[in-house]
């Protein structure tokens, strides 16, 4: 099994930055507002169920359950993003934890959601299985993931002016893929062996609305922990270089005046527990 003790390390302090926590939640997540949704949708959500949802981040999900009928408890390992989501979201409890070991009973919930979640988790294998435990049979699981930058204009553009013009220097600690759960091929068989049937995946038509062109940059440089730890790693004028060339691709392929509507999908995966 792949080391990733490092990189959950740099998740863990990173997410528990207040400032990133609110960067994220009034930046980078007005595009994970729009998978919300499509979400809902897919759990199934409605009047006298009980909805757990996992890396609950500031509440958006769990306010899209409520408002679906549901009860809804989050759960984050940041206590930041706890805080955020206790303000937004006042009727719905919030607590502290770990994907990877729920502290809830066999058979707990109807549903478990997870949005954009399991890409920040060392191990994603253990996290599904503990989904699976605390649903009820015929309980739905679903989860968001970014899709990649072959379908991902936002994805395409940043990561490829970083190829570009980033120091080669730069070395990451290993980390998982960022968006392995938005294949199909990859993500169906781990449902299917964690004790999930009829996988089924959605596109969610997620966009970024910005006003100025280089705002990708800032979304990832001020409310992300992994594509943060790239960007802060970056010499000053690497980093000057990365943000003109994403400013220079959003010009290119949106218009050349804003505002710019910068299109950056998602998986949303559900499946049966059996």
């Amino acid at each position: 099994m792949n080391d990733f003790s490092e990189f959950g390390k740099a998740e863990h302090y990173g997410w528990s930055e207040a400032n990133t926590a609110k960067a994220y939640a009034t930046g980078f997540a007005s595009a994970a507002e729009h998978c919300v949704p499509t979400m809902v949708a897919a759990s199934g959500a409605g009047k006298g169920m009980r909805a757990l949802d996992v890396c609950c981040g500031h509440g958006i999900v769990a306010e899209g359950l409520l408002n679906a009928g549901a009860t809804a408890t989050g759960l984050d390992f940041s206590e930041a993003m706890i805080e955020l989501a206790r303000q937004r979201v006042p009727a719905a409890e919030f607590l502290h934890g770990d994907a990877t070991s729920l502290p809830f009973e066999d058979a707990s919930f109807d549903l478990v959601t997870m949005a954009f979640g399991i890409l920040h988790i060392p191990d994603s294998e253990a996290a599904i299985s503990e989904a699976r435990r605390v649903l009820k049979p015929g309980g739905k699981f679903v989860y968001s993931v970014w899709q990649g930058p072959e379908d991902s204009p936002a994805f395409r553009i940043v990561f490829g002016s970083i190829q570009e013009h980033g120091d080669p220097g730069i070395v990451m600690p290993p980390a998982p893929p960022i968006h392995a759960y938005a294949d199909p091929d990859h993500a169906f068989p781990i449902l299917q062996s964690r004790g999930f049937a009829k996988p089924q995946l959605d596109v969610a038509p997620c966009v970024w609305r910005i006003d100025e062109p280089g705002r990708p940059y800032d979304y990832f440089y001020e409310g992300t922990v992994r594509g943060a730890l790239l960007l802060r790693s970056q010499p000053e004028k690497h980093a000057e270089a990365i943000r003109n060339a994403i400013s220079h691709k959003v010009r290119s392929e949106f218009g050349a005046d804003g505002p710019w509507v910068v299109p950056i999908p998602a998986a949303v995966v559900s499946a049966e527990a059996v």
